[in-house]
């Protein structure tokens, strides 16, 4: 039994405890929120025994074995570290950190403490997604791969309402490629490797976050393009072309249809089985590599690659977070 506390007491926090509550070996034991009051009032509503207002307080608990950090962006990598220095392993939400030099330091603080980190990056995990790996040499040799994620954002009405939220707050680590992107970027570059080029473009509110935006990426024998937004509506799959067919997809960040259209004319769709909430498969995962203590070094490395992509692309567009510069 992994005994888990959770910062961040949002919508995806209900999500995860959703999908915890179906796994034997998950307990929410606590729940941090900068308010007491919260905590009880959502450790009451989920069944947890202990609150927290204070994170050293939750460090030291000896109660609690692994934490879940759902925080903004920009607090990832100090609380994910402060929790590892206790000895509890972490889940820490996408986008798992600000910049590849905080996750690189978050990597060595787990290796040094022997904890296991890992990013919730819910579709590498998912049943669907390993079904598009299973199947991807039937598409002969890869030459192009789009995957997109467009999603129009409420928040983006409220935004033009006057009302900023966090997604909209470059200052928190945020914006469309870490909020919305990643979901593009990290399975793109756990199939295909670290691109030898990078090319981007984005579209940036007036506050200078980032709204929309699309990256091409070069490999040696084949192209990919990755394309997201939290002010449209996605409406076509993403897809990969292959020399002897091609596979549909929807969607990426929760595959539940994939299909190869082969050059001879013949289709095969690809069997999906899969619980409604994808969230699962990332916890039961993350609990499987502690009680077998293993690493997370094997996820890890696709993290590396997918914060390095979104730095370059950040770099080229002109997106800063304060956390770059410390």
């Amino acid at each position: 039994m992994i005994r888990f506390a959770v910062i961040g007491t949002n919508f995806v926090t209900d999500s995860l405890l959703e999908a915890g509550s179906q796994i034997e070996d998950f307990k929410l034991q606590g729940v941090y929120s900068r308010s007491m009051e919260k905590a009880k009032d959502y450790a009451k509503e989920h069944g947890a025994p202990l609150t927290f207002d204070s994170l050293d307080d939750l460090a030291a608990c000896d109660e609690i074995d692994a934490v879940y950090v759902a925080s903004p962006n920009y607090l990832h990598m100090s609380q994910s570290i402060q929790m590892m220095n206790a000895g509890k392993h972490v889940l820490c939400e996408k986008t798992i950190a600000s910049n590849s030099k905080e996750l690189e330091e978050m990597i060595r603080v787990a290796k040094e403490n022997r904890v296991v980190l890992v990013e919730a990056m819910r579709p590498v995990f998912d049943p669907g997604f390993q079904a598009i790996k299973d199947n991807l040499s039937k598409l002969g040799t890869i030459r192009r791969a789009t995957f997109q994620y467009c999603q129009y954002s409420r928040r983006y009405d409220n935004y033009k309402n006057g009302v900023v939220e966090n997604a909209f707050k470059p200052e928190l680590s945020n914006g469309a490629i870490m909020d919305i992107g990643v979901y593009c970027v990290h399975p793109f570059v756990t199939l295909f490797g670290m691109p030898e080029t990078i090319y981007s473009h984005s579209i940036k509110l007036d506050n200078g976050a980032e709204a929309s935006g699309s990256v091409i990426l070069g490999y040696e024998q084949m192209h990919g393009e990755l394309l997201y937004a939290k002010i449209t509506q996605a409406r076509t799959p993403s897809q990969i072309q292959g020399e002897a067919g091609s596979m549909v997809i929807r969607e990426i960040p929760d595959t539940v249809e994939a299909t190869i259209y082969y050059n001879d004319g013949t289709v095969e769709e690809l069997p999906i089985e899969k619980k409604e909430n994808n969230m699962y498969y990332e916890i039961k995962e993350f609990i499987r590599l502690i009680e077998d203590g293993e690493s997370g070094d094997e996820y890890l490395k696709n993290s590396v690659m997918e914060l390095k992509v979104m730095d370059e692309v950040r770099r080229q567009q002109g997106i800063v977070f304060p956390a770059d510069e410390v």
